[in-house]
């Protein structure tokens, strides 16, 4: 489902469901991997291991021997040298997603059970043009949990920004404008302006991401992609 929102020099892979955590769940870990889980209960490791299977055998595809993934700052995930990339984990689904550096600046997914956020959220991660569009949406597409596509794209956005910058980026730091796509359609694009001054990538500021959402298996799913600045040519930045 991700991979159809990234470039063909993307490499994605991805479990669903019971099916997929029994067969990427019991791969193995590395020592370090292992000493991160001293005091997990079973549902963390489980999902620890199985986004981290599915990283490996992204790597695999890449021709790249496989590589611990152990978190650094903030969390976000410690590539091998050469590489970007992404993961994301929810109920019933994970994801790896990874690309060689040199096609691209970095990337961004991320998964939700698609089903409205809690009550309260949407205040707290949005902006009011962001909520007033999403009331537009609604109307048009009342079938589509728009305020989860949205904080999955806030997700998404982050997770594209932090490689770039090592900085954090509050939610209302970007303005996420969402395409409804055609009546009916399972995915759209997206588009984040941001609100603060962007990273700097090769010579260039960067002031938006762009993207796309999809829906299918009870998930909505987003994903960023920045390009490398030989192939911003055409955009806005």
């Amino acid at each position: 489902m991700i991979e159809e929102l990234l470039p063909e020099t993307v490499v994605a892979v991805e479990a669903y469901g019971e099916e997929g955590a029994r067969a990427f769940g019991d791969g193995p870990l590395f020592p370090e991997e292992e000493a991160l889980l001293t005091r997990a209960v079973a549902k963390r490791r489980r999902e620890f291991t199985v986004v981290r299977t599915c990283a490996r055998r992204a790597m695999e595809k890449l021709g790249v021997p496989p590589h611990p993934v152990l978190p650094g700052e903030r969390g976000a995930p410690r590539w091998p040298t050469g590489l970007a990339g992404s993961m994301t984990h929810c109920d019933g689904y994970a994801a790896a997603a990874l690309v060689r550096a040199a096609d691209l600046a970095s990337l961004g997914i991320d998964a939700e059970p698609h089903r409205p956020l809690p009550e309260g959220v949407l205040d707290a991660v949005s902006l009011p043009a962001e909520r007033e569009r999403l009331r537009r949406l609604a109307a048009d597409r009342p079938d589509v949990h728009w305020d989860k596509l949205l904080f999955s794209a806030k997700e998404s956005v982050y997770k594209a920004w932090f490689p770039l910058t090592g900085k954090w980026l509050d939610f209302g730091e970007a303005d996420i404008t969402i395409d409804r796509g055609a009546p009916g359609a399972t995915r759209g694009t997206l588009s984040a302006r941001l609100l603060v001054p962007g990273p700097v990538v090769g010579e260039r500021r960067l002031g938006r991401f762009d993207g796309g959402w999809v829906l299918g298996e009870g998930l909505v799913a987003t994903a960023i992609t920045v390009p490398h600045p030989r192939d911003l040519a055409d955009r806005d930045t």
